[in-house]
């Protein structure tokens, strides 16, 4: 006991002063996806490029108090302003089963780096949704048993902490065991009650939020600073229909289209979450009326809500230049997701008034 209070009052004598907005990196995207598609994604809110070899990451696994150096990774790379790094478990053997399963070609395409390929050697990107994931300063020692601390990390600040250390959310049924639980949507967010959101989805950082989660929270409402989308997305034809296997089951592809840039407040400028596709959405926010101009590109728009629910869909022709959605009965953050002619889709957050 009096080991385990030690170590808490260590981990919070780490500077936990009140950060100023928009000055220090801070996760925009969690992905927790099907077997070894894991992924976070670094904002920097910054106009300057930063290094990312003075910061790493921890998970904290099934609500344990404390993490060593063997559950942390030290990071590289750079960081460009205004921009994202995307960070993904490695795990590239394309024959590789079981605990060594690859992570889709897809999220690989999107990374920017590859981390953990040696589960005993560092497991920090093994998470899953029932994890607490840190993001902190700091250069790690060399000694795996060491625990992550003041004491013991040189220069450590905790930036950002994903979900709360020390707690250990239960599945839906209220069981907090094993691998099998996540926080949820419904107060007090650990004990199953509601919808599981931080397993088997992706999460984004809200927009309005500026800089990181500085300390361990007190509870971690998962919706509260997130929007949450569904790992897997069903393939279409262009036609907008769905394309099955030789096993007579849709094929399912990685809803990885958001990773790669950040929208946030902290650019005036305004990063869009695709830039590759060309219809617009507006109002954003909308007070019910959604238009979309579509140049004759789209066949097919989805209302989707945080939760990956399908609220609404909408079928268009090939002649029309707008389309008019009225999505009055709704209220919240919303995903429109857009079919075009091509079969190519695209994910556009709305905030619906």
């Amino acid at each position: 006991m009096k080991q385990a209070l030690l170590t808490v009052l260590l981990f919070l004598s780490a500077p936990l002063f009140a950060q100023n907005t928009c000055n220090e990196l801070f996760i925009s995207e969690y992905v927790e996806g099907w077997s070894n598609n894991k992924a976070l994604e670094i904002y920097n809110p910054t106009n300057n490029p930063i290094n990312l070899s003075g910061y790493f990451v921890s998970r904290y696994s099934n609500g344990a108090t404390t993490a060593t150096v063997a559950n942390s990774i030290q990071l590289s790379g750079t960081v460009p302003a205004k921009g994202v790094y995307v960070a993904v478990l490695q795990k590239l053997d394309p024959n590789g089963t079981g605990q060594e399963a690859p992570v889709w070609d897809s999220l690989q395409a999107r990374a920017d780096g590859f981390y953990c390929p040696d589960y005993n050697a560092s497991n920090a990107f093994y998470w899953n949704g029932n994890d607490a994931i840190l993001l902190a300063k700091g250069t790690l020692p060399s000694t795996a048993t060491s625990v992550i601390n003041a004491t013991n990390v040189a220069g450590f600040a905790i930036v950002d902490v994903f979900g709360k250390i020390g707690e250990n959310p239960a599945n839906e049924t209220g069981t907090a065991s094993g691998n099998d639980g996540a926080w949820s949507s419904q107060f007090p967010y650990s004990t199953g009650l509601g919808v599981l959101i931080t397993k088997d989805h992706s999460m984004i950082r809200k927009t309005s939020v500026l800089k990181g989660q500085v300390g361990n929270p007190s509870f971690f409402d998962p919706l509260l600073e997130w929007d949450s989308i569904p790992p897997v997305v069903v393939r279409l034809d262009a036609n907008g229909d769905t394309l099955y296997g030789t096993s007579g089951n849709p094929i399912l592809d990685g809803n990885w289209t958001s990773l790669g840039s950040h929208n946030c407040d902290c650019n005036s400028i305004g990063v869009k979450e695709t830039v590759s596709i060309s219809p617009s959405i507006y109002p954003n926010p909308s007070n019910g009326l959604v238009y979309i101009k579509t140049q004759n590109q789209v066949r097919k728009a989805q209302v989707i809500s945080a939760l990956g629910q399908q609220m609404k869909e909408f079928n268009l022709s090939p002649s029309q230049g707008v389309l008019e959605l009225d999505l009055s009965a709704l209220q919240g953050v919303y995903f429109i997701r857009l079919t075009l002619t091509d079969g190519q889709q695209a994910l556009h957050k709305v905030i619906i008034r």
